[in-house]
């Protein structure tokens, strides 16, 4: 009998333990190829030396191209666009050692989502499945869209300076006691390869962070139209069965709040920082096209998918916020346009308490303060328009 006791306990710890590592397994395919980045780059999950790899080169050449745009005798184009390389890097820095300190936020919060996508996976509802499957589409899409900008933004830093008239490294940066410009010395082809080479770990390391916050941000739609849907489908449902449905309801509600509150709390204060960079950014590369002569056009179309990148990565973050915002609004729409006046006073009550939940918009917010969506961007662009038109005022 304790043989066989024995047996079954050994049996359950086996099925349990493969069942935990299935879990583990698990992909999500709604983030598309973002997470194996984090993961290869030792970001996320795990802990090895390709973060230290990656990091501690981009942190030491950002602190020098500081010094170099200080101590700069160069022409005021290429003073700005290195302005916008060292403003960029340090965006990417700042991205990398938040994932670092954050690291074990960050990995709750994905298991914690990644709870909520399998329970949507295995709902039996059609009309559920297409979404989710709608949802996934999009969030790769938007992610293989990114990453090609990424990449065509890393040839252009590269290739820059080939079209230039004067010698100069894709990255500006300062090196006492060396002259990395000098003709008879191969200072200048040792650092213009190893800046080559350092340009896509950038971009691995900047447009992933991107990826995953936008997933998150679509993640949180699906839920607010998963609950759309579950209100809206109440009249198909018996009378007894329509308060446990609300109650469902206004729990899924919950979690969805849970959800974007821990968003906001991991990345509102990157986001004030970002949108700090981005108006700084875009107006200098507007003014750089201004006052710039000895530009070619090669170097111009290269200044230009520069604004193009900037704009297209902040766009698609600020819209899918917005939708979010709408989106959780709805849900009280929703809620309202069930058969409600069918229900009986117990069953009334508690959808109007998730009515009233629902008149408070969830919204990603910028600095813990105001909320991001496109009225913001619009104000942030006409903001970068006026000093842009009092700059080109003042230098012409």
């Amino acid at each position: 009998a304790r043989i066989a006791c024995v047996i079954h306990t050994s049996v359950d710890i086996v099925n349990d333990s493969m069942e935990l590592k299935s879990m583990e397994t698990v992909e999500m395919p709604i983030f598309g190829s973002t997470l194996k980045l984090m993961k290869f780059w030792s970001y996320l999950f795990v802990h090895n030396w390709r973060r230290y790899m990656a990091m501690a080169p981009y942190m030491i050449i950002n602190c020098t191209q500081y010094v170099d745009i200080y101590l700069s005798t160069e022409s005021l184009d290429f003073i700005i666009r290195n302005v916008y390389l060292a403003v960029l890097f340090t965006n990417t820095v700042v991205r990398g050692v938040l994932l670092c300190v954050q690291r074990s936020s960050y990995e709750r919060f994905i298991e914690m989502l990644k709870s909520f996508y399998i329970e949507l996976l295995e709902s039996e509802d059609p009309f559920i499945a297409s979404l989710v499957e709608e949802t996934t589409r999009i969030s790769v899409f938007i992610g293989r869209v990114n990453l090609m900008m990424g990449c065509c933004t890393c040839i252009g830093f590269v290739t820059y300076p080939i079209f230039g008239s004067e010698r100069v490294l894709p990255y500006g940066m300062y090196l006492p006691t060396i002259d990395e410009y000098k003709y008879a010395s191969p200072y200048y082809e040792i650092f213009f390869v190893i800046q080559g080479i350092m340009a896509p770990m950038g971009c691995c390391m900047y447009i992933p962070y991107s990826n995953m916050v936008v997933t998150f941000t679509l993640f949180a739609i699906l839920m607010c139209r998963v609950l759309q849907h579950k209100l809206r489908s109440l009249e198909k449902l018996k009378e007894e069965q329509v308060r446990g449905e609300i109650i469902w309801c206004i729990k899924y509600q919950l979690k969805l709040t849970g959800l974007v509150d821990s968003m906001n709390a991991l990345n509102t204060h990157l986001h004030l920082v970002e949108f700090l960079c981005f108006g700084a950014m875009l107006c200098v590369l507007l003014f750089s096209l201004l006052i710039v002569h000895a530009q070619t056009i090669a170097q111009t179309v290269i200044v230009i998918a520069y604004m193009v990148m900037i704009f297209a990565n902040s766009v698609v973050l600020y819209y899918v916020a917005n939708e979010l915002y709408f989106q959780s609004f709805d849900i009280a729409i929703a809620a309202y346009e069930s058969n409600w006046m069918d229900f009986d006073v117990d069953t009334q009550k508690a959808l109007k308490f998730l009515i009233m939940r629902s008149q408070k918009p969830l919204a990603i917010l910028v600095g813990g303060t105001y909320p991001m969506n496109l009225k913001m961007l619009q104000s942030l662009l006409n903001a970068i328009y006026s000093l842009f038109t009092l700059l080109r005022r003042v230098y012409g």
